[in-house]
């Protein structure tokens, strides 16, 4: 297993390097000027002069970038661009925020995908089987903010359960707080995924059940329980593996619409007010962390394939 994990490893190197390449040169994929930007069209030339120093804009090309690859190794993002904090204390405020909004939408997808992907499978033709097969389609096709402006009306505004504005409380310093904080966008977020984890479980396990092995510890007498639970559900759950690690990585940094509808304070919604502003350092910052964080659950996937299914290491 160290050995896979190291091979792993050793293939992030090109694709970090790539990616450093590119989030750098988000500075330069945004036509005009990124300091006449900032200071706005009306600044005199020594104040632009000021902001592309700042900024490092008037260094050679390449210099920009080891330069800024220098910093980045040291975790030095600069200072934004419009308020003049500390890019890295600011990544910093918002990251455990999301990622404990990540968390409690996984944990709440995964309660509602499990049981509905099961059923389906083991029923396929069932009244209860269509009812999954409309909710699996309504949770992908209506929108996220939409969800979200209901839950709102319904659950804060209406029946006062929980607050309309959803702030960062820590999990550990409060946990009823940040229940109730963080319930209404990790519900919205977690219907979603549920709709498409529940498909992935149920087309998987239905796959399985069909298998030859599965024949096989019929025949012996295995019961029908520990059949699905022993058997068919953990080789099923292979692909649905890398489906929760992809929408952990996005949930980490792409939830933008439902951070901004419920106000929550994370890394989407940092994100959203750096690119309306124009703030390239904290854009740089975070699109990073989160190529980082997508090559960090990459593994975590690599190594549950492994255990799952130990025919993967030998490749």
């Amino acid at each position: 297993m160290g050995s896979y994990i190291l091979r792993r490893l050793l293939q992030f190197v090109p694709v970090l390097i790539l990616a450093s390449i590119a989030v750098w040169a988000i500075v330069y994929a945004v036509p005009g000027n990124p300091a006449l930007a900032l200071v706005g069209p009306d600044a005199t030339p020594q104040t632009i002069a000021a902001a592309e120093h700042r900024l490092g804009l008037d260094k050679p090309v390449m210099t920009q970038y080891f330069l800024w690859v220098g910093h980045a190794v040291q975790l030095d993002f600069g200072n934004s661009a419009i308020n003049g904090e500390s890019v890295l204390s600011q990544l910093a405020s918002r990251i455990p925020a999301s990622l404990q909004l990540t968390l409690f939408s996984m944990l709440i997808g995964l309660l509602l995908a499990l049981p509905l992907g099961i059923v389906a499978a083991l029923k396929p033709r069932s009244l209860v089987t269509k009812v999954i097969n409309f909710y699996q389609a309504a949770a992908l096709a209506i929108p996220t903010f939409w969800v979200g402006i209901l839950l709102i009306i319904g659950l804060a505004v209406k029946k006062h359960m929980f607050p309309s504005v959803s702030n960062y409380v820590s999990l550990w310093s409060d946990p009823l707080g940040a229940f109730k904080n963080t319930f209404l966008p990790a519900l919205c977020l977690g219907i979603y995924i549920s709709g498409i984890i529940a498909r992935f479980v149920a087309a998987s396990l239905r796959d399985s059940l069909g298998q030859d092995f599965i024949r096989t510890a019929r025949a012996k007498g295995v019961p029908e329980h520990a059949v699905v639970s022993r058997h068919a559900l953990r080789n099923a759950l292979l692909p649905t593996v890398t489906v929760v690690g992809l929408q952990i990585g996005e949930f980490l940094g792409g939830t933008v619409v439902t951070e901004v509808v419920f106000s929550y304070p994370g890394l989407g919604r940092l994100i959203y007010t750096a690119v309306t502003g124009r703030d390239y350092p904290i854009i740089q910052a975070a699109v990073l962390f989160i190529v980082i964080a997508f090559l960090l659950i990459n593994l975590i996937v690599d190594v549950l394939y492994a255990y799952l299914d130990p025919r993967v290491r030998l490749r």
